[in-house]
C-alpha cells in the first residue's frame, strides 16, 4: 500500500482526506501516462463511473478536468457499479478506468478505483508513480493545447452494454421467484431491478431512492437485518443485498437467515464440482473465512487457498494459479471466466442458477455448513504499524491462540482502507468470541495507540 491508495483504491472523506484537488492531479497524471506512447492521431481513453454519493458528481467533474487537460478523452459512464466499469473497459478497448466510490462506507467519504486495460485493480508501480506525481515528485506535466485538448464524451450506453451482458449469463427465466434487492441507495438502485424484472422475476425493491447522502444508511450489505425482515414479511423466495458501488452481494434465503460471501463460495464452488467445473478442485478464500467453510469443504472434497484480506489478493491468486472462483466472506465474489473484479449483480445471478437447477431453496443449498461464532471488533488508533507490532498486543494475541487450542482462532489485522486495527475471533461459543476480543483490544488501549 501506498501513502494515499490502499488495497481498495484512494479513500478518505471527501474534500478532506480526498479532495478535489488530488482528483484533477490524477486524472491529469492518467491523462499523460497512458497518452506517451500513442501513435499520432490516436488519443488515450479513460472510462469513468461513479455510485450516488453527493461529491462524486464532483470528483468525476474534477478527474474528467485533468483527463483533458492532458489530452485525453473522459468517457463518462454516469451513475453504474464497479464491476460495470471493469467490464466496459475490458470490452471496449479503453486505457484505462476510474471509479469513484467509497463502496460500504458512508456518504460522507469517497474513493477514487483505478483500473487497468485489462479490467483489473492498477498495479502498484503505477499508482506510486501517481502519488509521487501529487506529492510534486514528478516535474509538472505539460497541458495539451489547441487542438490537442481532451473532451468528455457521454457513455451510458456502455453501462446498458453491460446490463445486457449480466442478463446474457442466466441460464433459466426466473418466473414465479418472488425476489427481493436491496441496492443500498447505491450504484445497484437502477440496474438490479432492470436486470431481474429482464429476466422474469417477481422483483421487489428497497432502499432505491438515492438523495446523495443516504447511501449505504441502515441499508445494503453492512445493514443486512432489514432485507432479512423485508424477505420474511413479504414471503419471498430469496434476498440480495448490495454495498454502495455494488461489487458486494450478501443473500437473505426464504427464511430470513444471511448467506454471507462463505456459503456463496460453499454453494458455487459445490456445484461446479458436481458438474466437473470446478478447476483444480480449489476455490480461493481469505484469512478472513470461517472454520466451518473450511470443514463443509474437507467433507466435500474441495481443497481450497486462503489470502490476505482484499477481493485483489483473491484476484491476484485466481489468475496465477488458474482458479474460477474465489472471494471475501464480505460477499465479494470472482467467477474469473465471467468478470475480473467482485461483481454482487452477477454473483445474484449465479446463486440464482443454483437455486434454479437444483430446484430447491437457498436454505437447503447452505445445510452442510455449520459456521463457527465470529466477532469482529474494529479499534481506531493512531498508528496501525505501532498498535499491531506492539510487544503487549502480540503477547496478548498469541496468549489467546493457546486458550483456543484446535477449537477456534484468532486474527489481529490492519485495515487496508481505514486507520483501524480489527480484531477477530472464532471460537465455540460468541461469548468467549467476544471476551477474547475484548482482553486484546483492552491491551491495545492500556498501551496507548487508540485514537480517541
Amino acid at each position: 500500500m501506498g501513502k494515499y491508495f490502499g488495497t481498495d483504491g484512494f479513500r478518505g472523506e471527501a474534500n478532506k482526506v480526498l479532495t478535489v484537488d488530488h482528483a484533477f492531479k490524477v486524472g491529469r497524471f492518467i491523462g499523460w501516462y497512458y497518452s506517451r506512447n500513442k501513435a499520432a492521431g490516436e488519443r488515450c481513453s479513460v472510462v469513468i463511473g461513479k455510485d450516488t454519493r453527493r461529491s462524486s458528481y464532483m470528483f468525476e467533474y474534477s478527474l474528467a478536468a485533468g483527463i483533458t487537460a492532458s489530452g485525453a478523452d473522459a468517457y463518462l459512464l454516469h451513475v453504474t457499479t464497479t464491476p460495470s466499469v471493469s467490464y466496459v473497459v475490458r470490452t471496449d478497448d479503453f486505457d484505462c478506468g476510474i471509479m469513484i466510490s467509497a463502496s460500504h462506507n458512508p456518504y460522507y467519504d469517497n474513493g477514487i478505483k483505478l483500473i487497468n486495460e485489462k479490467g483489473e485493480k492498477m498495479d502498484e508501480e503505477t499508482i506510486l508513480k501517481i502519488e509521487e506525481y501529487i506529492d510534486g515528485k514528478i516535474p509538472e506535466i505539460p497541458l495539451a493545447t489547441g487542438a490537442a485538448i481532451g473532451r468528455t464524451v457521454d457513455y451510458a450506453a456502455g453501462r446498458n452494454r453491460y446490463i445486457g451482458y449480466l442478463i446474457s449469463l442466466a441460464t433459466r427465466s426466473y418466473k414465479n421467484m418472488r425476489v427481493g434487492l436491496d441496492c443500498a441507495n447505491g450504484s445497484a438502485w437502477m440496474i438490479a431491478k432492470s436486470v431481474f424484472d429482464a429476466l422474469g422475476a417477481k422483483t421487489y425493491v428497497i432502499h432505491a431512492e438515492p438523495d446523495g447522502t443516504n447511501i449505504n444508511m441502515d441499508c445494503g450489505s453492512t445493514h443486512i437485518e432489514k432485507l432479512q425482515e423485508f424477505v420474511k414479511d413479504n414471503g419471498l423466495d430469496v434476498g440480495f443485498a448490495f454495498d454502495g458501488d455494488a461489487d458486494r452481494c450478501i443473500a437473505i434465503d426464504e427464511n430470513g437467515d444471511v448467506v454471507n460471501g462463505d456459503l456463496i463460495l460453499y454453494i458455487y464452488g459445490k456445484y461446479l464440482k458436481e458438474r466437473g467445473k470446478l478447476n483444480n478442485n480449489t476455490v480461493v478464500t481469505t484469512v478472513m473465512s470461517n472454520f466451518g467453510l473450511y470443514k463443509a469443504f474437507d467433507a466435500a472434497d474441495i481443497d481450497y487457498e486462503k489470502t490476505a484480506v482484499g477481493d485483489k489478493y483473491v484476484y491476484e491468486n485466481m489468475v496465477t494459479k488458474g482458479h474460477r472462483i474465489g472471494g471475501e466472506q464480505s460477499g465479494h465474489i470472482i467467477f474469473s471466466k465471467y468478470a475480473s473484479t467482485g461483481d454482487g449483480i452477477l454473483t445474484a445471478i449465479k446463486l440464482m442458477e443454483v437455486i434454479i437447477e437444483k430446484k430447491t431453496s437457498l436454505s437447503r443449498l447452505c445445510a452442510p455448513v455449520t459456521i463457527y461464532p465470529q466477532v469482529l471488533k474494529n479499534v481506531r488508533v493512531k498508528s496501525k504499524p505501532e498498535a499491531q507490532n506492539d510487544a503487549d498486543v502480540q503477547a496478548a494475541v498469541e496468549a489467546t491462540k493457546e486458550k483456543l487450542g484446535e477449537n477456534g482462532r484468532i486474527l489481529v489485522r490492519e485495515s487496508g482502507t481505514e486507520p483501524v486495527i480489527r480484531v477477530m475471533v472464532e471460537a465455540a461459543t460468541k461469548e468467549e468470541c467476544e471476551q477474547y476480543v475484548d482482553d486484546v483490544i483492552d491491551v491495545i488501549r492500556k498501551k496507548g495507540h487508540v485514537a480517541e
